[in-house]
């Protein structure tokens, strides 16, 4: 049985290796940059403070033989609580968002994907989390169909890009 764990701050920076290795499996280039420092950051200060309303289920990297190889992550799948206007279709408010679901390559195909995910959504519906959005690829939507994941209601969804400190208006 696959058992994750939760993340913790000191996970951060395997945290963005992990996430690294998905951007570069969903577009084909790997970005290094200061983003890097920047998300590590934001992530041990959100694994610390329950505010933050950051949760994440890790997988321990096997040691690479008798070496003293450096501790590293397999797999990891973050999500946070969004807490908005109550609806009738979600008379809480709050929704998770599921994301940053990544396996190292040298660990794929093991299902640590679905058990970090299975563990994320147990917290979800642990904190009475009835609605848990996500973006997939199109390699992993069967994962996540398979989790009960479907279509989105809404058949159109846009977001609008701006850099930082740009002001309209």
């Amino acid at each position: 049985m696959i058992t994750p764990r939760a993340a913790r701050p000191e996970d951060a920076a395997e945290l963005v290796r992990l996430r690294r290795l998905m951007y570069l499996a969903m577009n084909g280039r790997d970005e290094p940059g200061s983003w890097e420092r920047d998300a590590e950051a934001v992530a041990r200060r959100q694994l610390v403070d329950p505010q933050a309303r950051l949760i994440g289920f890790v997988l321990d990297g096997e040691p690479a033989g008798s070496g003293a190889a450096a501790p590293h992550l397999a797999a990891c799948a973050l999500g946070r609580i969004d807490e908005r206007l109550p609806s009738p279709a979600n008379p809480t408010g709050r929704v998770g968002f599921a994301f940053n679901v990544c396996t190292d390559p040298r660990y794929r195909g093991r299902g640590y994907a679905r058990a970090t995910t299975e563990a994320l959504l147990a917290w979800f519906a642990r904190h009475d989390i009835g609605r848990v959005d996500l973006h997939a690829t199109d390699a992993a939507a069967p994962l996540y169909r398979g989790l009960g994941f479907a279509e989105h209601a809404t058949p159109l969804s846009l977001d609008l890009r701006r850099r930082p400190g740009t002001v309209t208006g």
